[in-house]
């Protein structure tokens, strides 16, 4: 029997995990934290730093294939990992995707457009790029950014404002990003196998609170030639990163009906959740076809306009008021405290 290793043991891992097991797959879980969400469902856990060495040597031996739901692992732990056994996605890939830089440079040289952006490492770079790029802007530290964290808006050509905003960086290398006046976030989720089949999930309309994703909406409220270029943008990047497994892409819709990049993510998704009720195939499934050899499940909605709404902090633990709804499919990750702003669970709705 195939065993899957997943790095990460978050709730991302957690669902992997259980689409795995069924299709008949084990799992095991590599996590430096104990009791994590992906650990209660899987065959076996290894609890050890993402740079124990040894640690990564002897769970690559214990697996046939590894993928990952955590994307701030370090490059020379998967190539460690890859001299012994398959890493999908490549790691070549997340070296890309962990860098803004490096993404946005990515994303422009297969033209696709991004905001516009500049090269951040002091505070008298910050000050020509906010010259450059204008007010209002955002400067984001390069690496480790997540759910708004590395992030400040300046919003406007105050001197204080600047040091404010390259202090906040603590010396990191940064990224001067324009902010785009958008008339709604969305994205659109991929997946690509060994033997380069691509399948697309509906474009879907994501809404946050403070800079976290509270609710998705499937379909999107776009035009379809904002969808088709959206479609194109996904397939043209997987393509693109020779991806194996899944790819997310955030992108900003303007007024105009542009379609720019904000990030991209060569993991499962919170904003594709919903496909795990809402569509014929989840994109956990899809994980695991492409990294196991299997062909693509299809990505057919399952009714008509789909709603996820990620339960926050104490909002998992009123969970009746969801589920007297007969068409709610309610998803908690097992998180042993509901910390304020902490993805707890999330709730799917079927219209």
């Amino acid at each position: 029997m195939i065993t899957i290793g997943i790095l990460g043991g978050g709730q991302l891992g957690r669902m992997t995990a259980l689409a795995a097991a069924n299709l008949g797959y084990k799992t095991h879980i590599y996590c430096p934290e104990q009791d994590c969400p992906a650990s209660h469902v899987s065959s076996d856990f290894t609890s050890a730093a993402y740079t124990d060495t040894a640690a990564l040597d002897a769970f690559a031996r214990s697996v046939d294939v590894i993928t990952f739901e955590f994307e701030n692992i370090p490059h020379t732990s998967l190539e460690q990992l890859q001299a012994i056994k398959p890493v999908y996605p490549q790691p070549t890939i997340l070296q890309k995707t962990q860098d803004r830089l490096i993404e946005k440079n990515f994303v422009q040289s297969c033209d696709i457009g991004t905001a516009s952006y500049q090269v951040v490492d002091s505070l008298d770079d910050l000050k020509t790029a906010v010259a450059a790029i204008g007010v209002p802007c955002i400067l984001k530290t390069r690496t480790l950014g997540y759910d708004g964290k590395g992030q400040y808006k300046i919003a406007d050509n105050a001197p204080a404002t600047r040091t404010a905003a390259w202090e906040a960086m603590h010396g990191q290398p940064a990224i001067l990003e324009g902010f785009v006046a958008f008339s709604c976030e969305i994205s659109v989720v991929a997946a690509r196998t060994q033997q380069g089949e691509i399948a697309l999930y509906a474009a879907t309309e994501n809404s946050h609170k403070n800079h976290v994703l509270d609710e998705s909406l499937v379909p999107a409220r776009i035009s379809d030639a904002v969808r088709v270029k959206a479609e194109a943008i996904a397939g043209t990047l997987a393509e693109a990163l020779n991806l194996v497994g899944v790819l997310a892409i955030e992108m900003f819709v303007t007024e105009s009906g542009d379609v720019l990049v904000n990030e991209l993510a060569p993991r499962p998704h919170n904003s594709g959740h919903w496909t795990i009720d809402g569509a014929m195939t989840s994109q956990f499934e899809q994980l695991v076809r492409c990294v196991v050899g299997l062909p693509l499940g299809a990505t057919t909605l399952r009714a008509p306009q789909i709603r996820m709404k990620n339960l926050l902090g104490e909002e998992a633990l009123d969970v009746a008021a969801y589920l007297q709804n007969p068409a709610a499919k309610l998803h908690l990750y097992g998180k042993k405290e509901a910390k304020a702003g902490r993805k707890m669970g999330h709730v799917t709705i079927l219209s």
